[in-house]
């Protein structure tokens, strides 16, 4: 069991959207800190700096060191998966919907399948639904990338309707 320390930094690690993004564009792919930065559109300065944290609280790990095209060391980073393993401190969750926001940020609605449902389910049926897609979620993250695989994002949120019964 990680130290509350560990803990406290993994969360602070998870707390900017950026860093999400980052660890999704890594998942499945080795990128540099230039690759990154450009993904981005990030200086690679402060790309460097969110790499940094999420490599020293385990988000991700280094690649070996490679020469770029114009002969200088580049070291490609990997997602490790850690953060599918790591429960977000509470304030953190709306990070993943701003992080969504703005990976979806200029795509066509062509190219965004949204599904939306209202029901209405006792505590028992709405764990047990819960756990359903949660289980959906856990079998596909463990999976390895399809060859011919294109990277793609979901989002799964749940919410009570604040307009009550």
């Amino acid at each position: 069991m990680p130290s509350d320390e560990v803990v406290q930094a993994r969360g602070r690690a998870l707390s900017s959207p950026v860093r999400v993004r980052i660890l999704r564009l890594c998942l499945h792919r080795e990128r540099t800190n230039k690759e990154i930065a450009e993904a981005l559109e990030l200086n690679p300065a402060t790309a460097l700096h969110h790499v940094r944290t999420l490599l020293s609280t385990g988000f991700l790990r280094a690649g070996e060191p490679r020469t770029g095209n114009r002969g200088a060391k580049e070291i490609p980073y990997r997602a490790t998966g850690l953060s599918w393993q790591t429960s977000l401190p509470e304030g953190t969750k709306a990070v993943l919907l701003e992080t969504f926001r703005q990976e979806i940020e200029g795509l066509s609605p062509a190219d965004i399948d949204v599904v939306r449902m209202g029901v209405c389910l006792n505590e028992e049926n709405r764990s047990a639904m819960m756990a359903k897609l949660r289980a959906v979620f856990d079998e596909y993250a463990a999976r390895g990338p399809d060859a011919d695989g294109t990277p793609t994002s979901l989002l799964l949120a749940h919410h009570l309707d604040p307009a009550g019964n």
